[in-house]
């Protein structure tokens, strides 16, 4: 199991370096002290799983997480308890209280083993359906599997994202997160709109030769004449 720690704290760094040491099949890959460095040594190194403080001062952990493409497994390690529930809202797998405590670091490393063993995708230079992007909307975070969002919307420099009944939207554009989706799972409908094509409930015709797609959750979408054109050819419409 590849680790990063992200820690501005030295001492903290250390002591997690020597707790680790302890347990098998553990690789410490490298250490951030801020959220640029982590995110630099995330992106290049993909690690399976990120030890993460969350109060740093050049920015926080969730400020961390907003920024990335490939989104590795989180614990959290900090000494302000007041963000622990925030924590589990976005699914980390453990919140580590500081001091940390050996016997929880063992079982918070016992849990995320079990999960990988499960998982069959691995970090790419794509998005893989299973992959997760880190969503925060004001006070709410999710970890959203790629596969779950419904539909993308351009906002300007913005992308709202549609998944089961919310729609926050996200610090990236359309065009950024096309380059990164699997075409397998998600066409591009229109200048403004990427669909999932697994929320496509059913596909009509509409003026001008478009094609107007209704997906789950109620959401109708009319796709450009080009697309609708792209469509009709693929699907033998």
């Amino acid at each position: 199991m590849k680790i990063l720690i992200v820690d501005d704290e030295q001492l903290a760094r250390d002591e997690l370096r020597w707790m680790l040491a302890k347990i098998q099949d553990v690789e410490i890959v490298g250490e951030a002290v801020n959220i640029k460095q982590a995110q630099q040594l995330i992106e290049r190194l993909t690690p399976d799983l990120v030890l993460l403080d969350i109060a740093m001062p050049e920015g926080d952990g969730f400020e961390l997480l907003e920024r990335l493409n490939y989104v590795p497994e989180v614990v959290f390690t900090t000494a302000y308890n007041q963000y622990a529930l925030q924590a589990f809202e976005v699914n980390a797998l453990d919140y580590l209280m500081k001091p940390i405590v050996e016997q929880r670091l063992t079982v918070a490393i016992d849990k995320v083993r079990s999960l990988l063993e499960v998982q069959t995708d691995k970090p790419t230079g794509t998005l893989g359906i299973q992959n997760r992007v880190f969503v925060k909307d004001g006070d709410n975070c999710w970890f959203v599997k790629v596969m779950d969002i419904d539909l993308m919307e351009s906002i300007g420099n913005y992308t709202r994202l549609y998944f089961q009944q919310h729609k926050p939207m996200i610090n990236r554009s359309l065009n950024q997160l096309e380059a990164r989706l699997p075409v397998e799972q998600y066409m591009r409908a229109s200048r403004s709109y990427i669909v999932n094509r697994d929320a496509i409930e059913d596909i009509e015709n509409a003026p001008g030769n478009r094609l107007l797609l209704k997906l789950r959750g109620g959401h109708k979408i009319e796709m450009s004449r080009r697309q609708s054109l792209q469509l009709k050819k693929e699907w033998g419409l």
